[in-house]
């Protein structure tokens, strides 16, 4: 019994260790916080319950029977924020770079169903290359199941997703149809190919940037709603947000007495539109 748990024990090591020390060590250097360490800001201190630790892909080709991390990349749950009922993924960078597998599918399409199942939010912190070409048909398949759960939790729980790495492909394609976008600067990046395979094809140059920077995203496409500084921000500005959203389609909006009186006028409403615009649009 004692071998036993002494196995077990190794194996959750192994598991919190994501691709390893080097690798957590890289994501440090480029101001990026791991996948654990992002639970850990963004849930309440001891509330996360983690689910499908020992998940492991199941491919045996190009060698990658001999190349399994417990987990497979990403991080499974639930917890709570400001006491507030979330699910929430994050995506491991320094497993395969993120890449999602068939496993790694189906570990985010099980936190999806159960975010539908009980009504509460989703909070997907995506930091992944995009599809595992190991796998290929394979992994295409798991984003389409994961695309489906995004269409059939639209309206029912907010979906949230947190950019925090250079995303491309279906990395991005879910993150698109959820309900917000944030991203942080000069490290998360959405766009369907990177800007190699853009100069190849069109032989058009273009930086990462300004083919899918959080500027280019949040002052130009509109695709995302908002860009941080940092990691750190971004989980703790988006620990406010989730204070203001309901739980799902069957609640209202939290709700806070406030001492401030509803009848109170605030001038300054009528400087914060130019009178032009304002003209305008009336």
């Amino acid at each position: 019994m004692q071998d036993i748990i002494r196995q077990l024990e190794e194996k959750r090591a192994r598991a919190r260790a994501g691709g390893g020390a080097r690798r957590v060590e890289a994501q440090h250097k480029k101001g990026k916080l791991s996948a654990r360490e992002r639970i850990e800001v963004l849930l309440d201190e001891g509330s996360f319950e983690e689910w499908d630790m020992f998940v492991e892909h199941r491919c045996s080709d190009f060698g990658m029977s001999d190349n399994k991390v417990p987990g497979d990349g990403v991080v499974i749950g639930y917890g709570t924020v400001n006491g507030r009922l979330v699910f929430v993924f994050s995506q491991d960078f320094t497993v395969f770079g993120g890449a999602l597998s068939e496993p790694h599918a189906e570990k985010i399409c099980k936190v999806m169903d159960k975010a539908m199942q009980v009504g509460a939010p989703l909070v997907g912190l995506n930091d992944s290359g995009g599809a595992r070409i190991q796998e290929g048909v394979a992994s295409l398949a798991g984003y389409a199941e994961v695309f489906q759960r995004n269409v059939i939790a639209s309206g029912v729980v907010p979906q949230i997703s947190l950019i925090m790495g250079p995303c491309a492909g279906g990395a991005v394609y879910s993150p698109a149809m959820t309900d917000f976008i944030f991203m942080v600067k000069d490290s998360s990046y959405m766009f369907v190919t990177g800007p190699d395979v853009v100069k190849t094809v069109t032989h058009e140059t273009v930086t990462l940037e300004e083919l899918g920077g959080a500027v280019t995203h949040t002052t130009k496409s509109g695709v995302a709603h908002k860009a941080f500084e940092n990691d750190l921000e971004a989980l703790l500005e988006l620990r406010r947000f989730v204070d203001f959203l309901p739980a799902s389609n069957r609640e209202g909006p939290p709700f806070r007495a406030t001492r401030d009186p509803v009848e109170r006028q605030e001038p300054s409403l009528d400087s914060l539109v130019r009178r032009r615009i304002a003209e305008y649009v009336i």
